[in-house]
């Protein structure tokens, strides 16, 4: 804790337009906190001027907090007394301000998968690397030891000793060379490999790069877990820049991130809880390397996901080596909704290929998991929650295979859900408690939304006009009380544009625009009966 003894830092508080939620002991009662440059701070004089305020009022909660601040303060007058220090020369008591590399950590993933050297070095047995091999070759019908190799995501040494035995066996030939050495022969399967490349194509049909062993990507989750992201009050302004939020709803999310384990953003749609999760991966930092594809005790498992998991954001020299059979992405970000099925959490099989798919949660590991719209799955919200009670509370999960074998994997990442509903009306305690961060995201205040009025105009390229703000919410706000969204601006604009472009004229904030944006874009509150009926019970 820090104490603000002057008092201009009282004076600084009082002449604040506005503060935090955090910085009172109640709603808007009792201001006794400061932020400065993103640094919490208690202010002596308001603690002093809030207490008295409190006695008079006989109001019990606030002396029991206020007066927890006035015993702390005490206490660190008393040991700056026993320091020899004159208290009345300080301006501050407490923890000292953070430095620049406490205040934005960095994040350095160490990890690096090393590249194997020898067929064991790779952690698959002979007979699959074999297998693999005839497959690939099998597929490609021609190709070199450099292509075969690339192909396999390994070196042409650890295939070297496969391919002589191969041709020792005849199910090889060589029959050309694109350049000099053994590495650019070209290789066709004889009429005796094909033999064993259809019985390999039986076992399984999966022709990329080798797997890496559960094992192995287990200790990858642990070396690049979720856990080492470290978030202050000062990067998480970095991340959240440009965008309009409450700076308590940051002092929320901060510690959430921190934890990484499990958050629940409710309230009104409109008011961005999607993009607050989506803005929160800017705090994840580093880079991590994932495998392309698992071996799990005879079953592959295909991980890496081009539509889910993005390219690196710092991408690696082009020198630095490592094993191919991985790749490096950025933190990922794993987004679903209203499609999700429970089906969905656990291994998809493919009958044709053989080849399993790894769930949602396997590919969000090291990262974000988001379950958008939550409470609106095609599955009862209690039979979802009740599927991520082990997850939630052991930080494992367990899949099954079609044989009926289960594999225990790491659930190691932040897991967010997002509802407009009450999280009393979505699950018990018993299931809600397992869920650590429950964070409100409130409407913003007009000053909020004016400014995003402002942004967006600037954004669109619209201007801005204060009168027009007014007049669109003496007219279709304060009537209805409508409240105010964070999407509402943007929305309205983008309407207000269409019209705008419909009727062959320059967009401007006027009253005939923003009369015609808003009639399609607020329904009428009068409540119409058409005929037809619809379900919202299902």
């Amino acid at each position: 804790m820090r104490y603000l003894l002057d008092q201009r830092s009282y004076d600084e508080m009082l002449a604040r337009k506005s503060h935090p939620r955090d910085c009172y002991v109640r709603n808007q009662e009792y201001c006794h906190h400061l932020y400065i440059d993103g640094v919490k701070y208690t202010v002596a004089r308001a603690v002093y001027a809030c207490l008295k305020e409190a006695q008079a009022k006989n109001d019990v909660d606030a002396l029991l907090h206020l007066q927890m601040h006035v015993t702390d303060l005490e206490r660190l007058i008393g040991e700056a007394r026993a320091r020899g220090e004159n208290v009345a020369t300080l301006r501050m008591l407490g923890d000292p301000p953070p430095t620049e590399d406490e205040a934005r950590p960095q994040l350095n993933n160490s990890f690096l998968p090393a590249q194997p050297t020898t067929p064991a070095e790779t952690g698959l047995n002979r007979t699959f690397l074999t297998e693999q091999f005839l497959r690939i070759l099998y597929n490609k019908g021609r190709a070199t030891g450099m292509e075969l190799a690339e192909a396999m995501g390994l070196f042409y040494r650890v295939i070297e000793q496969i391919i002589i035995d191969l041709r020792n066996v005849e199910q090889i030939d060589i029959v050309g060379q694109r350049g000099f050495g053994d590495i650019n022969y070209e290789y066709v399967l004889t009429p005796r490999g094909q033999t064993a490349a259809q019985a390999a194509m039986e076992k399984v049909q999966y022709t990329g790069v080798c797997p890496v062993p559960l094992e192995r990507w287990i200790e990858s989750v642990k070396a690049q877990t979720v856990k080492n992201v470290k978030v202050t009050r000062r990067n998480i302004r970095d991340a959240f820049e440009g965008l309009v939020i409450d700076e308590s709803i940051l002092n929320m999310v901060g510690p959430a991130v921190n934890s990484g384990s499990s958050v629940m953003l409710f309230g009104y749609p409109g008011n961005g809880k999607t993009t607050i999760a989506e803005r929160i991966t800017y705090l994840m930092g580093d880079d991590i390397f994932i495998p392309y594809a698992v071996y799990a005790d005879g079953a592959i498992i295909k991980m890496y996901d081009s539509v889910i998991h993005e390219p690196p954001r710092n991408p690696l020299p082009e020198d630095v080596e490592y094993d191919r059979r991985w790749v490096r992405i950025s933190r990922p970000v794993v987004i679903v909704g209203g499609e999700l099925t429970l089906e969905q959490l656990n291994l998809i099989y493919n009958p044709t290929s053989k080849v399993y798919e790894a769930p949602f949660q396997m590919k969000a590991n090291c990262g974000i998991f988001l379950i958008d719209d939550f409470g609106r799955q095609q599955v009862r919200v209690f039979d979802l929650l009740n599927r991520w009670i082990v997850p939630l509370e052991k930080r494992y999960d367990f899949l099954n295979t079609v044989s009926g074998q289960k594999i225990q994997i790491p659930f190691d990442q932040l897991i967010m859900f997002s509802t407009n509903l009450d999280p009393k009306d979505l699950g018990d305690d018993a299931l809600l408690r397992r869920i650590k961060f429950k964070i409100e995201i409130i409407d913003p205040t007009e000053e909020q939304w004016r400014e995003i009025w402002k942004i967006m105009c600037r954004v669109r390229k619209v201007p801005y006009d204060d009168r027009s703000i007014d007049y669109l919410i003496a007219k279709w706000f304060r009537p209805d009380q409508r409240p105010f969204r964070m999407c509402q601006p943007r929305d309205i604009l983008d309407q207000l544009i269409a019209i705008a472009r419909y009727n062959m004229e320059t967009p401007t904030l006027s009253p005939d625009l923003l009369d015609a944006a808003c009639l399609s874009y607020f329904p009428s509150k009068e409540k119409k009966n058409f005929g037809a009926k619809v379900r919202l019970d299902l």
